[in-house]
């Protein structure tokens, strides 16, 4: 089995194009593939409710939450997000459960007939088996996590419960615009006509282009950050927060623990209780209590990693995939509220980033070790060194991953940060190196 598995892994990787591995050249600037697979499969994505969640960033971490939120209620729930970072079978996922190995073999046979003709890319593939495989197990409910974008993105043929848009930053600019408002309109593409959407992040230049889509479209509007206001929030010894909002239109107090430690994430908790407020609306049974349990255990449940995930202290080490200026910026601003002597840096990013304003935003007082995951789309690390020098960083490159969390070791001491950021790909090879893995299911 083990083996079939992984000559049917090398085919999605090797023979589809993959939008994470060459970039634009795998993007499909139309819905035409996915629908035509689904037309194929029987329509999938009409057989069970679902939220759609769109964003720049936050959208894995309300995913996650989500799924936590509905399995602890009871529901039986499926979750589909992009990309992975060890195992493939990540991106699908029912109740704590990754999609069977066989179950991904079975499935690339039996459209391999149709791939030829119809030339999908390797996401749209994923889509497809990621719906099909919720529709046969007869979930509940899903959470579907955009890939790229939102109007143009393989998962927006659903029709969901509530469409979510955390935030929007600077991200895959050659794709979906140079400016935030055309960023905005691609993610704003999610909306559906009276399905109810839920805005993470206050954006006041950004607030026309959604209300005139609803509008087009008759969908209400709930805003998350006008819905609650953050009044505390603090790092607990075990690497969860604590995290206290004001309700703005209850006027209750809401304490909140969750799992996940990065200082960003009281956005997103904010995001996901508004979202659950629309589906109580809905009469989705979601009591308090599950919800807030279910919060204080997303990484639990569903592998949740690399979002500010602390993996060892004396000395720190953190990793987190934020690859744009708004992640690197906050990422940075925690790193700022750890006492620590030295901070060592271990970055990659892709070709297609804007690595310069990126680079910006780094510290000077830092020790910046450049590398690159094994992908064709992998700026060199030889160029990032050379961006960094310009700006008068310290800064050493190394096309090794490995060799570059072994040079931040050897130099960094018990009171100082490691901290490894810019790409999922390079925190696999972080985790494999550490031995960390997720539990096979």
């Amino acid at each position: 089995m083990e083996n079939k598995y992984q000559e049917t892994l090398t085919y999605l990787f090797e023979k589809l194009p993959m939008f994470t591995r060459i970039g634009a050249a795998a993007y499909k600037p139309n819905l035409d593939n996915i629908i035509a697979l689904c037309r194929i499969l029987d329509n999938p994505h009409l057989k069970f409710k679902s939220v759609h969640i769109a964003g720049t960033n936050g959208k894995g971490s309300c995913s996650h939450m989500l799924a936590s939120i509905f399995k602890h209620c009871g529901y039986k729930t499926g979750l589909y997000t992009s990309p992975h970072i060890i195992d493939f079978r990540e991106r699908i996922q029912i109740n704590h459960t990754m999609i069977p190995k066989q179950y991904v073999v079975d499935f690339v046979y039996k459209i391999k007939p149709h791939i030829e003709e119809i030339n999908p890319s390797f996401f749209e593939i994923t889509v497809a088996m990621a719906f099909q495989y919720f529709a046969e197990q007869k979930v509940d409910i899903a959470i579907i996590e955009v890939g790229l974008g939102g109007l143009l993105d393989s998962t927006n043929i659903i029709t969901p419960e509530v469409s979510v848009i955390t935030n929007i930053s600077y991200d895959h600019m050659n794709l979906l615009g140079q400016t935030l408002q055309e960023i905005a309109k691609q993610k704003a593409g999610i909306i559906k006509d009276k399905v109810p959407v839920v805005i993470g992040e206050s954006q006041p230049e950004l607030f026309d282009i959604f209300f005139a889509k609803a509008i087009t479209h008759k969908s209400r509007l709930f805003y998350a950050y006008s819905h609650y206001e953050t009044l505390q929030q603090s790092l607990n010894d075990d690497g969860s927060q604590y995290i206290k909002l004001f309700d703005n239109y209850s006027k209750n107090i809401i304490e909140v623990t969750s799992d996940l430690s990065g200082d960003y994430q009281h956005h997103n908790i904010k995001t996901v209780l508004t979202t659950i407020e629309v589906l109580r609306n809905q009469a989705w049974i979601l009591p308090e209590e599950k919800v807030n349990k279910a919060l204080s255990s997303v990484k639990e449940g569903f592998s949740l990693r690399g979002r500010f995930e602390i993996i060892q202290k004396k000395p720190y080490i953190i990793l987190d995939v934020s690859h744009n200026e708004a992640g690197i910026k906050g990422v940075f601003k925690q790193i700022s509220n750890i006492p620590h002597k030295n901070l060592y840096v271990i970055a990659g990013f892709a070709k297609d980033k804007i690595v310069e304003k990126i680079i910006q935003l780094f510290p000077k007082k830092a020790h910046y070790i450049f590398t690159e995951a094994n992908i064709p789309r992998a700026m060199p690390s030889s160029d990032i060194e050379e961006i960094a020098i310009k700006h008068n960083l310290e800064a050493k490159s190394t096309v090794s991953i490995s060799e570059a969390v072994e040079i931040a070791l050897y130099n960094a001491t018990e009171d100082d940060i490691i901290l490894v950021t810019g790409s999922f790909y390079i925190l696999a090879d972080v985790y494999e190196y550490f031995g960390l893995s997720f539990e096979e299911n």
